[in-house]
């Protein structure tokens, strides 16, 4: 069974730091566009960052702050985010797409394959 499992998600203050992760199974991460998305309150999900066929979108609010990285003996993927802001608050998702994905590459959900639930992230003031 394909499954992605996000964790790292939580209450902290603006300006700190967090780590999310995005578990693996049923799967490997290889040949897959790899996604964190978003969706705050009232708000559409938007793609944050992706990584696919050696390259890397980041969403321009996010830029100089978040990065992507992962560990393949653990099939995780991992955001991590600094300098966090209120308006970053919202729920995470991580995402996959078999082959890559030009559209993950320019921000958008469409046509991704696998989708975690999701994990909270909190941005307080």
């Amino acid at each position: 069974e394909v499954q992605l499992v996000e964790s790292g998600g939580g209450l902290v203050q603006a300006g700190g730091s967090l780590r999310l992760s995005c578990a693996a199974s049923g799967f490997t991460f290889d040949d897959h566009a790899i996604g964190w998305f978003r969706q705050a309150p009232g708000k559409e999900r938007e793609g944050v960052i992706c990584s696919s066929d050696g390259s890397i979108y980041y969403a321009d609010s996010v830029k100089g702050r978040f990065t992507i990285s992962n560990n393949n003996a653990k099939n995780t993927v991992y955001l991590q985010m600094n300098s966090l802001k209120p308006e970053d608050t919202a729920v995470y998702y991580c995402a996959a797409a078999r082959y890559g994905s030009s559209w993950c590459l320019a921000g958008y959900d469409y046509g991704m394959d696998y989708w975690g639930k999701g994990t909270l992230v909190t941005v307080s003031s």
